[in-house]
């Protein structure tokens, strides 16, 4: 590798010179060596699978988080673990890679340092990306019709929960060399500021309203530790939430004709993973493909 030699610009500020060639091609596999948590990983038609499978392909070894309970309980139902781990491993593209799969109720405040150590113990002591992908679904209303439970049960799986994992990476990592490369926190939002809000779920607009409003925080925060903080929002994607003719009106509203597919936000956190998104930091990031609302 070529020695990295600055110049001065019009300021005297050192001015880095132009990438050689060789920096310019994109390597195949741009995780590998790097070690992933993805939280909310139980089943093969959610996100956090997607997620997963992008960051394996990209040569990224990967410990799933899951809460069975969590979708057993919904509509949709839960997957075995054990298959949706065969799924992401499927995808691994580096040979000395690997993916391992573990639960965890987030809803325990000292879930998340436990998952955190965890999930770096099993990947060989070093942990660059956190993807937060969890959420509690249902247990929510109308301004009418939440209460205290509703509101507490989302502050604890959607906020503080993601905030204290982040807290405990950023922990893990200022034990490593001073600007090792590669930290990376991924949070994830809904839209909820966009026109119309979500009226209908307001526990979980607010919780999910307030990891956009400190993101810029965070990243802020955790720059010492050369690690990018940006948080997603996925908008409309099918996980297998809805059916019928309000399925149709939703496709109807996306430029494309068809809902968000797991793998679209996927690809962005995939990429905002890699070294090539090294000047991405602070931004809530609106993945939609041109949703009308």
């Amino acid at each position: 590798m070529r020695p990295v030699r600055s110049f001065p610009n019009m300021f005297g500020m050192p001015k880095l010179p132009h990438p050689a060639p060789e920096e310019l091609r994109r390597d195949p596999l741009p995780l590998r060596g790097r070690t992933a948590l993805v939280t909310g990983a139980s089943r093969r038609g959610g996100i956090g699978h997607a997620v997963a499978r992008r960051l394996a392909a990209y040569g990224a070894s990967v410990y799933l988080h899951h809460h069975v309970p969590h979708d057993a309980a919904m509509p949709w139902g839960a997957d075995r673990p054990e298959d949706v781990l065969a799924s992401v491993r499927g995808a691994l593209g580096a040979p000395d890679a690997r993916v391992v799969a573990g639960p965890c109720d987030l809803s325990d405040p000292d879930a998340p340092a436990e998952l955190i150590a965890t999930a770096a113990a099993s990947l060989g002591g070093r942990l660059d990306i956190l993807v937060a992908n969890h959420a509690l679904s249902g247990s929510d209303g109308t301004l009418d019709t939440i209460d205290a439970t509703m509101l507490d049960a989302h502050w604890a799986v959607d906020t503080r929960s993601v905030l204290l994992l982040v807290q405990e990476y950023a922990r893990l990592r200022a034990g490593l060399p001073p600007r090792t490369p590669g930290g990376r926190v991924v949070m994830m939002t809904s839209g909820q500021d966009i026109a119309g809000g979500m009226p209908g779920e307001i526990a979980y607009a607010l919780q999910k309203g307030a990891l956009a409003s400190i993101t810029r925080s965070l990243s802020t925060t955790l720059a010492e530790h050369a690690v990018t903080v940006n948080t997603v929002n996925p908008g409309p994607v099918d996980t297998d939430y809805l059916t019928g003719e309000a399925y149709a009106a939703v496709a109807e509203r996306f430029p494309a004709g068809r809902w968000g597919m797991p793998d679209d936000p996927a690809r962005l956190i995939a990429w905002l993973a890699t070294d090539e998104a090294a000047w991405i930091t602070g931004q809530v990031i609106d993945s939609e493909g041109g949703f009308r609302r």
